[in-house]
């Protein structure tokens, strides 16, 4: 162990000097050198902190935990592991570590770190090429928020106030340092993307960093050249996360025909103090005649880029995609075709998708969300029910909870709301890795089995642990006998 860790430490100290030694001034990285470990799984990994000061980027599965060091020279594990092999007293920490891996091409990590799709597609990065990613930075520190004490039968009020006061400034404490640290990384990445030239698209107009926040991690989205992400990912040792933007899946296909609206329905507007549902999609054609009684039109807001704030119609063909929603919140299956309907709540239009159905790359999924859900919450309606109806392509993936999906757990407990989320979209016919259900069934795997497939895992933001994600059936897309 202490041999791996000795070799760990050169090699790295060998690529600064490298770096540094480069014809071309590079920007500053910070001193920190990230390890991947493997450690027993029942070790509690405040111990990593407390033994090695060692700061947690990433816990994965089987016990495999990504490391920060700030000492190069890895002094304190050396020393431990020095001491384990001549049983000195308190080393046996030690030997809960199994393996410290040096790998001086970083494969192992960065196999860890980056998306399917980024590192099949690694060796082969355009230097010239710009790149837009969405990087996950954690900013945990090596200060955690200690257990919070349990009173003794025999404690007096005083000796319990006395702890609860201790155990209150040390959380504060640990959230001032996760502040620090977060505020420190944003400059520095800030600094970074200046020297190749890059942006940092969820920070329009040079605010601050409002959206993909956790207390102990960030996420940021960047347009960058190939070399400037090279450096960055090779270098900068607290990412946890590399992965490229999703696309929106959202199917427009031509359902069943409903009943048309006759010229004698006249749907009556909801109370005044009726509750509202906010849809945030791709817009609403407010002036339908089954939808406009019951739209707060003076809520409406359009949060795409370059979009007028008063761009809330629905440009999506055929027929809208937010206006469908819209109606099936109102209506339901119960489309009624005669008389004065009084309609049960407000809908209010949050327009974050454009024409194609598609979220711009300069808008960051979570940043749009956040920028929604506050600005109805905090109407005069004070919003509580979003519905969301929009995912990812992709399924969702399993190592980590994506930034959208902790940016929904985040405002449902900050703000006490409900969002309503789409669990994603199964089609007919796809292509690999997005198998539709004819390609399972082509492959023998009958219905429920495909289910268990990745393919058909919900996708991304539904794994949300606040979100209520629900699914549907589409009546009539696909023929019997497929």
């Amino acid at each position: 162990m202490d041999s791996a860790a000795q070799a760990l430490s050169a090699n790295w100290q060998a690529r600064k000097a490298q770096r540094q030694a480069a014809g071309q001034a590079l920007p500053d990285i910070p001193a920190g050198i990230p390890i991947l470990l493997k450690i027993d799984t029942g070790l509690d990994l405040d111990a990593l902190r407390a033994k090695f000061e060692f700061e947690i980027v990433a816990e994965q599965e089987d016990g495999y935990v990504i490391v920060a060091s700030e000492d190069i020279q890895l002094t304190a594990f050396r020393s431990m592991a020095q001491g384990f092999a001549v049983t000195v007293h308190g080393s046996a920490t030690i030997a809960e570590v199994h393996t410290l891996f040096d790998d001086p091409n970083q494969t192992d990590r960065l196999g860890r770190i980056l998306s399917d799709q980024l590192m099949a597609s690694w060796g082969n990065i355009d230097e010239d090429q710009l790149y837009i990613v969405d990087i996950g930075i954690a900013c945990a520190g090596t200060q955690e928020i200690p257990p919070r004490p349990v009173r003794g039968k025999r404690a007096t009020d005083a000796q319990w106030a006395a702890k609860e006061y201790e155990w209150s400034e040390r959380r504060a404490s640990a959230y001032n340092e996760w502040d620090d640290i977060k505020i420190e990384r944003e400059t520095s990445i800030q600094k970074f993307t200046e020297f190749y030239q890059a942006e940092i698209l969820h920070m329009r107009d040079s605010a601050d960093f409002d959206a993909g926040v956790l207390p102990d991690s960030f996420t940021v989205r960047l347009k960058i050249s190939g070399k400037g992400l090279k450096d960055f990912v090779l270098n900068y040792p607290y990412i946890f996360e590399i992965v490229e933007p999703e696309d929106i899946a959202l199917p427009q296909n031509q359902g069943q025909q409903g009943a048309q609206a006759a010229p004698a329905v006249a749907p009556v507007a909801p109370d005044a103090d009726a509750p509202a549902v906010c849809v945030i999609d791709s817009g609403i054609q407010e002036a339908h005649v089954l939808l406009q009684p019951g739209i707060d039109q003076a809520a409406s807001h359009c949060f795409l880029p370059g979009q007028a704030a008063t761009a809330v119609a629905d440009e999506v063909a055929p027929g809208g995609h937010g206006t469908r929603v819209a109606g099936a919140v109102l209506y339901g299956e119960d489309v009624p075709v005669a008389g004065a309907p009084q309609l049960p709540f407000w809908i209010q239009n949050a327009r974050v998708l454009d024409a194609q159905n598609a979220m711009p790359v300069e808008l960051f999924p979570p940043e749009a969300l956040r920028k929604a859900v506050e600005r109805f919450n905090d109407g005069p309606r004070q919003t509580r029910v979003f519905n969301h109806s929009i995912n990812a392509r992709s399924y969702c993936r399993t190592r980590y909870m994506s930034s959208w999906a902790a940016e929904i757990d985040q405002l449902c407990n900050e703000r006490d709301v409900l969002i309503v989320q789409s669990a994603g979209n199964l089609p007919l016919q796809g292509t690999p890795p997005f198998l539709g259900i004819a390609d399972h069934l082509t492959a023998g795997r009958d219905y429920p089995a495909y289910l268990a497939e990745n393919a058909a895992r919900i996708a991304n933001p539904g794994q949300s642990l606040q979100a209520l994600t629900v699914g549907s059936i589409a009546y009539d897309a696909a023929e019997q006998g497929v």
